[in-house]
Parts: structure tokens; sequence; C-alpha cells
């Protein structure tokens, strides 16, 4: 989504870990049997004629006048064995149709290797949506925005040379395009609804008025999209209600409709009728597609809230007129794994959305449908619906675990940079490194000279943590922190004489906290993208070791070497040393409930439970605490919890499983623009 984004300040993440050796307590080598996802049949029975159409400016369901009051949902936000209860929490909101993205990224995350399971099974989901009378407005992309990484493009995209020009006619961007729809559409194609499925509508990119205005590629993706899926499907569009977005964005005549989206709290009818001079004559039933019920948050930043009597109010505006609207977002859900994205106004205005995509929509990220927001449009909703609502079932149950004693089981540093390290002269991009998500180690050599040295890198995504130490053996030792170099305050660091006997180690571990998903700054390789300087000069030779954590559906990597000499090295409680380390410890279940993970008191860094990756933590910037947990990723008896804390541990080394979200965490609570 992008909601003509002048920027509102918002704002980002999954990894895996490796079974590890002697080092890190082990972690499962696949996810729980929980976590299998909700398997999809293919019926070929014969069914009545259905067909789903626009004509004097309404949308007809077979042959009957039909409103749209729909929700955004997205599969890849919320575990599969959660779909039909968010689904089933929608349909009692009162929406008749369902509205998702497809991220390309989820489904490709390396060239050639494709992903139509557990999370990333989206035939399930749509066949779900079927089962419970539910319509699906599909938003295949290419690009989809999201708040989601690069905007749902693959990462392997930015490894291309020479470099492609996304989201353009450039042959070598659509034929990627092409083979990706070639596998995707097809897929899907026997669930339009006119076959029999729940598929009434596909969009074709996503906002692309407010980026660009090439529309050889709004054709070519609508010659692809007919060719598999046929004429009699419905493509449309969305972009902001402006003149300027639809006339960039749009396609004249009737082979697309144009929707389009707003602020909510704008008058929405002088835009609809805007909306008719993009569509052809009685092709234009006022839809708003991206009816905003929230926003979005970036770490930073206070949790975005909006008003529920306003929302409703808005919402009642268009429905009480006959319009249609599709609720942005009907429940938000997680950014589980490193998946979560960021927005930047200007190259060094860099904003990382948050782990959680709650978006102060209706159905929270848990599920809960008892806030005021959802009985308002409810109540709304009831007075405009063809059918009476079901009954709101009850929030799912939460259970506060307790305390959960953590042990630091290794440093980062421990890793033997002798193996899995590539060389160069120069720093490369994490992309060409291989590593898409997660960190990258960069390790370099210098001598020293005087008091000390300025270290700078002109330009860093997104967040470099700096360490030196001696190489010399009777000074071997832990390496040193001396500061941090941030994407969004890019200032140099002071590395201080460490009086080595021969030359000084340098690393940096550089942090991807999530590609810009909207914007012309959209190509945001990661890493170190330029020289690294000291005192100005060049620094050369740099060793660069990927740090092998899995992302969203990814399996186990097993590719880390580490010292076994300083394996067994353990941290005691009430010491705090500014490393990046891995903390494990064990819980015990007795009932299987949702619940959270408490991060007040730690710095910065990723948890998984299960082997579950659930998301980034970083409570001293805020305003998210807690990580939620959902139900399927534990089990019953014993639990494991497996950190990376990029920082400082929280001195007792202990993290506290509670039955509640908690977004008031952060320093100077909270400024709008922070980072």
């Amino acid at each position: 989504m992008a909601k003509r984004r002048n920027l509102k300040k918002t704002s980002t993440i999954v990894i895996f870990l490796l079974a590890f050796t002697t080092v890190f307590a082990p972690l499962p080598s696949t996810l729980p049997n929980s976590l299998k996802p909700y398997k999809h049949h293919h019926h070929h029975q014969l069914v009545p004629a259905r067909k789903f159409e626009i004509a004097n400016d309404m949308f007809w369901k077979d042959s009957e006048p039909f409103r749209i009051i729909g929700g955004d949902l997205h599969y890849f936000r919320t575990l599969p064995q959660y779909w039909e209860d968010r689904l089933l929490r929608a349909k009692a909101l009162g929406l008749n149709a369902i509205q998702t993205y497809v991220p390309w990224n989820l489904h490709e995350p390396k060239e050639g290797q494709l992903d139509f399971d557990g999370i990333a099974d989206i035939l399930s989901f749509l066949e779900l949506c079927h089962k419970l009378d539910l319509l699906v407005m599909l938003r295949p992309g290419p690009y989809i925005c999201a708040e989601w990484d690069f905007g749902g493009f693959p990462a392997w995209l930015l490894t291309k040379e020479p470099a492609i020009t996304l989201r353009s006619s450039d042959p070598r961007y659509l034929a990627l395009v092409d083979s990706w729809w070639g596998v995707l559409l097809p897929k899907i194609a026997h669930l339009l609804y006119h076959k029999g499925g729940p598929i009434i509508m596909v969009q074709i990119e996503n906002e692309f008025g407010s980026y660009g205005d090439d529309k050889d590629y709004l054709h070519h993706l609508i010659n692809l999209a007919r060719s598999h899926l046929g004429d009699d499907i419905i493509l449309y569009t969305t972009d902001g209600g402006t003149t300027y977005t639809l006339t960039r964005g749009t396609i004249q005549g009737d082979a697309v409709f144009s929707a389009v989206d707003f602020s909510t709290g704008e008058d929405p009818w002088p835009i609809f009728k805007m909306q008719k001079l993009f569509n052809a004559p009685g092709k234009s039933p006022p839809l708003s597609a991206e009816f905003y019920t929230g926003w979005l948050t970036h770490w930073g930043e206070s949790i975005a809230k909006t008003d529920a009597t306003s929302t409703a109010s808005s919402l009642e505006n268009i429905l009480s007129k006959n319009g249609s609207a599709v609720l942005y977002m009907a429940h938000g859900g997680t950014n589980f794994g490193f998946y979560s994205g960021a927005n930047a106004a200007e190259e060094s205005q860099y904003d990382a959305d948050l782990t959680s995509y709650d978006y102060d929509a209706p159905i929270s990220e848990s599920g809960d449908v008892d806030g005021a927001k959802f009985n308002a449009l409810r109540g709304v909703i009831a007075k405009y619906s063809a059918t009476s609502l079901p009954p709101v079932p009850l929030n799912n149950k939460k259970t506060g675990y307790g305390h959960i004693q953590l042990e630091k089981t290794s440093a980062l540093f421990d890793i033997d940079l002798s193996t899995k390290a590539i060389e160069s002269e120069n720093p490369i991009s994490m992309e060409a490194a291989g590593q898409m998500f997660g960190f990258l180690l960069y390790a370099s050599e210098y001598t020293a000279k005087g008091k000390g040295s300025t270290l700078s890198i002109p330009k860093v995504h997104d967040r470099a943590q700096v360490y030196v130490t001696c190489l010399s053996e009777d000074k071997r030792g832990k390496p040193h922190y001396v500061g941090t170099i941030n994407r969004w305050s890019n200032k140099p660091v002071y590395l201080p004489n460490a009086e080595c006997s021969s030359t000084t180690r340098l690393f940096i571990l550089v942090e991807n906290m999530g590609r810009i998903n909207y914007g012309q700054y959209l190509f945001d390789s990661k890493g170190i993208l330029s020289a690294v300087y000291l005192d100005g000069k060049p620094l050369l030779k740099w060793k660069m070791l990927p740090i092998p954590l899995s992302n969203l559906n990814e399996a186990p990597k097993n590719n880390l070497s580490f010292n076994n000499s300083v394996s067994a090295r353990k941290t005691r409680p009430g010491v705090s040393i500014k490393e990046p380390a891995f903390y494990s410890g064990n819980f015990i279940v007795d009932k299987v409930t949702d619940t959270y993970m408490s991060f007040n008191g730690w710095g910065k860094g990723v948890a998984f439970v299960n082997n579950f990756n659930i998301g980034r933590y970083w409570p001293s910037f805020g305003p998210q605490c807690n990580l939620y947990v959902p139900a399927p990723v534990l089990r019953p008896g014993n639990n494991v919890l497996v950190i990376l804390e990029l920082e400082s541990p929280e001195p007792k080394l202990v993290v506290n499983s509670v039955d509640r979200s908690d977004f008031t965490c952060g320093s100077n609570h909270l400024k709008l623009r922070q980072l």
C-alpha cells in the first residue's frame, strides 16, 4: 500500500538459526508438525454459470448488483493454522471479499527456486476463502509495496549486471516477470470466479502512477495476464485519487478497471467522480481499493493510532451512497522473518518498519476483535450488508509463561574467519556475497598510528557496528566495540590505538534492516556500498563472511565454523558487554496458547522460538517491546528461545513470556522522527 505517501512517517524481519555444533543450544531441524499448512484439493465439478462484471457503474455478481465490502488480509503475515481463524473474524466484521498481495520474493527467494508450501501455500489460502464464501481480489504485483521487503521483489534482482530497471519496460526485467507470472498465474487460473473459484479481480502492478508513467510496461502486464487468465476476469489498477497519479497509472478504455485510494477522512465523492474520467462510460463503480483503517509504524516512532468513530464515519460516507470499499488493513498480522520493509523520503532518511504489522486494524495482530474500531466498523457494515452478519468469535487465549532464564552460548566473533569468507580488494554488497537478508561481517586489517584513526563509510545500508582487536598472539582477545555508523545519521567513528604489537583487525557487522518498499529509492542494495576510509584513505583487502540465518519459510542452514577454544565461554547474569552474541533458554508450556516475548531491558536483536523466527526486537528504540508468538509455534512441554543480541543483554539475562502486546518502549517517548 502507499496512500500517496507524502510521507506520514512510519516504519521491519525473520531469521532462523543453524544447527549449531557445540556452540549453540540445538534447535529442531524442521518446523513443528503444528506448522503444517491447510491442504488444498482440486475439485473438478460442474458449476452453474458464474459471472462477475461491471456495467452501469456497478459491480454485478451473477446478474445481481453487488457491493464490495472487502478487506486486506495477507496470507504471508499469518501462520497457515490461523488462516481460517482470521478469515472467520473478517466475515464477522461483515466482509464479503478478501484482498491479498502475492510477494514474489517469498515464492522465489532464489532465482529458479520456487516455493508454494507452508506460509507460501497461496492455493490453500485461496481455496479456504472459497470454502468460507469469501470472494478474492488478487494483487500479484509484480511490485506490491505492502511495507514488505523490496516491495515484494526478490533480492536477487539486485545482482543482475548491468543493473535492470525495475517497474519498467526494460526487456530483461520483463523477461523475469514473464517467467514468474508464467508460474504463478496458471497456478491460480482455475480459481477465477467464472471457473467456479473465488477470484473476482486481479490487480495490475500497484499504485504505479505514484512511481512512473511507462505505459508500455503496463500494457505488457495486461497482455501477460490475459494470456494466462483469459478475457473474462476483471483486471484493475489502484492509484491515488489525483489527476496526476491516475493519468500516469491507468490505461484508457475498458481493458482495465481503474480503482482509487485516498486518505481516510477525505470527501470520497469528488474523487469517485474523477475516477470516472479514467474508466470507460458505465465502467466506473466507485471503489476505494485501500480504505485505510490505520497506519504503519517505523522504529523510533509512537505507535500509529486512528480514531474508531471517525474511521467508521468515513466508511459510512462511501457505503451509504452505494460505493464499495476494501479495508486496508482488515487484519495486519506480523512481519515474521526478515521481510519487513522500509521507507525513505530521501536517501539518508531511512525508516525501517516494525516487526508488528498490527496497523491499528479492526482485527488486531493476534486476532482480537473486541476493540472499538472493530465494533464501530461492524456497526456501519451491518447497515449495508446484503446478509446478516455472523456472530463475533471470542478472542484467542493468551498466556504469559513467565521468566525465561537465558545463557550465553556463543559470541558472534567465535566465527573462524579462515573458512567460508569471501575475499575482495574492496567491500562488496550483501547481495554480491549471496547474503540476501540479515547480517554480513566485514573484516580487514590496518596498522594503527599515533593516538588513533578516523573511520568513515560514505554509503552503508543499513547499520554497521564497528569493532577492533589485535592480531598478535600475546594480545589476542575479544573484539572491542568502538561505535556504530547508521545509514540515517552517517557519522565517522574514532578508532583508538589498541597498541597492538603488529596489525589491528577491524570488524564491521552490517545489518540489513529491511529494503525500501516504496518510492524512488526502491533499488536498495545492502551492506557496505562504498569504499571504507581510514584517515581519508581507502582501506583495502577485505574478507566478507555471511552469517547464515534463515528467513521465513527457509530450511535451517549449517555452514558456520567456530573456534572451539573460545566457544565454551559463558556469560553470567550481571555482565554487560557490547558484543553480538547468542543466548538461549528453555521454558515449559502446559497448555499451548498465543503468547508474547517481552524484551524490556535488552538492546537490539532477533529472536527464535522453536526454530521459528518471531522477528526483530529493539525496545531501547521503541515503540515495540514485545514480539507476538502464535500458538502454532509452541508445543506442550519444553520450548526453546534463542536470540541474537547485537548490543547489551538484559543484566539478568531474562526474557519474560507475557500475555499482551506493548508498544510503549523507547526513549523520550517517542518522537515522530527519531531515527
